[in-house]
């Protein structure tokens, strides 16, 4: 039901847009969250938005990170700019629906020095 696409492999510095496209969820009402997980590491939060397009960013990708929705295509895009190292990471979006926790298959995010 959510399928992240738009990684690859940038170099330092560089930009890449993530997005997350949604079916079978009413998705206008939800709230999509994305997540990442480095090898060795435990999966993280890295931004969501709700459905008022309020949005949440952790400490490491603020200034740097844009979420954004378009509930027409019934997408969620990540916008990731000015790109570490540290940035390179499995990425999956998330939702929850009736209680029920849906991941969608990651996208590889591979950052170069």
């Amino acid at each position: 039901q959510l399928q992240a696409f738009g990684g690859g492999l940038v170099q330092a510095g560089g930009s890449l847009r993530l997005g997350c496209a949604a079916r079978g969820i009413n998705f206008r009402l939800h709230t999509i969250d994305w997540y990442r997980q480095a090898p060795g590491k435990q999966r993280e939060l890295v931004a969501n938005i709700d459905s008022d397009r309020n949005t949440y960013y952790v400490d490491f990708v603020k200034g740097r990170f844009t979420i954004s929705r378009d509930n027409v295509k019934r997408t969620v895009y990540l916008q990731m700019d000015s790109l570490k190292p540290e940035d390179t990471a499995n990425y999956y979006c998330h939702t929850i629906r009736g209680g029920t926790d849906f991941w969608g298959k990651g996208t590889q995010v591979t950052v170069s020095s």
